[in-house]
């Protein structure tokens, strides 16, 4: 079998990607080291993944010889229309999330106009 070496001494593209050119208009200096998905919006994530665990296996094990009386059936049937609970409210909480910004954006704009 025979395998390539790599010579030290070679510049990979990672290196030549390392420097950058001095026409290329871009400085070292400045950078953006602000999160490009907000704090709040991995919350409500996390939140809601929480929940979609939870929810439905609570429900199921909660039901099931309570209020169904051993039947598995019905209980594991609550358990999925428990998740589908948590998925519509997640999606209804990101909708109005999107509502508000573009509310929050038409009020700056009309701010900077008057």
């Amino acid at each position: 079998m025979t395998s390539r070496r790599i010579i030290s001494d070679e510049k990979t593209i990672l290196d030549k990607d390392d420097h950058l050119s001095p026409g290329s208009g871009a400085s070292q200096d400045s950078s953006d080291t602000a999160p490009a998905v907000p704090t709040d919006v991995i919350m409500k994530l996390l939140a809601f993944t929480f929940a979609m665990v939870i929810v439905p296996i609570g429900s199921y094990f909660l039901t099931v010889n309570t209020i169904f009386k051993g039947n598995s059936t019905y209980a594991g049937g609550l358990a999925a229309l428990m998740a589908n609970v948590v998925l519509i409210g997640y999606v209804v909480v990101a909708i109005n999330e999107d509502q508000t910004e573009q509310l929050d954006a038409k009020k700056k704009a009309q701010g900077k106009k008057d």
